[in-house]
């Protein structure tokens, strides 16, 4: 995970994305009449895309799933357990159970009161780590603050749990003060890096800034395993284009990857498809 050149893959849409995710997919809000089928069809939607032969460890080094994919199976295994027997990439777990409401510029995470019982069960699926996601809509430095603080009180439960977290305090795209927002982001981070024991790791998964290089301290930091970069709806374009003026970081996308997929192509225009979505993201994150 620190050092295999590659990117994450981000396959981790749970309820409240889902049905927007199967629509880009092409499959629309009728084909399902409850929530069980609603994530079989899920499931068949992110089958398709591990076992497809572009989806390999040598360009993806890691995937994130949601709770319902790692308790599912693929081809007779877990999920998590096909992903590092068959394909060789690493399994990550999304822990987060969505964002609270918006207060001082920022949405919090909402609690999460079942996280130690979900870490032993990911332990016991041979999940390597989790991820975690909140937002910062605004450049507010008490805010900002609040979010990192409750983004390392869960890592280090997660740490303890012997996980690997990795950290997302997302900055949204379209705000007006994102740079500022992202100054704040930088400075808040450092300090709780630094305060981090030796020994004790985390990857952090942040916005692709608006200016280039913002988190080169993090890419050499010790404490962390590795930096990686969310869409947050950029374009595949844009998210490629912006992630090559930031060395060091690789992607952790997920729409953008996914990007002109449908159900309704066969195998070969999907996987064709897929493929040059994996190398195109793949090359920006190792130029």
């Amino acid at each position: 995970m620190k050092a295999h050149p590659g990117f994450i893959a981000a396959l981790d849409q749970s309820g409240g994305s889902t049905p927007g995710a199967l629509r880009l997919y092409g499959i629309k809000e009728g084909a399902w009449s409850n929530e069980d089928e609603m994530f079989a069809i899920v499931h068949q939607m992110r089958t398709r895309m591990i076992t497809s032969p572009s989806f390999t460890g040598e360009r993806i080094i890691g995937a994130i799933l949601f709770e319902n994919t790692m308790d599912r199976d693929i081809e007779g295994q877990s999920t998590a357990d096909y992903l590092w027997t068959v394909k060789r990439v690493v399994p990550f777990l999304k822990v987060d159970k969505g964002l609270a409401a918006e207060k001082d510029g920022v949405q919090l995470m909402k609690p999460m009161p079942e996280l130690a019982a979900l870490l032993a069960r990911a332990k016991a699926k041979r999940i390597f780590g989790t991820k975690m996601r909140s937002l910062v809509k605004q450049a507010n430095g008490a805010g900002i603050k609040d979010i990192v603080t409750q983004q390392f009180e869960a890592a280090r439960q997660i740490i303890a749990a012997d996980l690997v977290p990795i950290v997302e305090p997302e900055v949204d795209i379209h705000s007006p003060e994102k740079a500022k927002a992202e100054e704040l982001l930088k400075t808040a981070i450092l300090a709780e890096l630094d305060g981090l024991p030796v020994g004790q790791l985390v990857m952090l998964k942040l916005t692709l800034p608006e200016q280039d290089d913002l988190y080169a301290d993090f890419v050499k930091h010790p404490r962390v395993v590795r930096v990686v970069a969310l869409s947050g709806g950029y374009s595949r374009a844009e998210g490629n284009e912006r992630l090559r003026r930031n060395h060091g970081v690789v992607a952790s996308f997920s729409r953008a990857l996914v990007e002109g997929l449908s159900a309704q192509q066969s195998d070969a225009e999907y996987n064709a498809l897929l493929d040059a979505s994996i190398q195109s993201t793949y090359e920006a994150s190792n130029t």
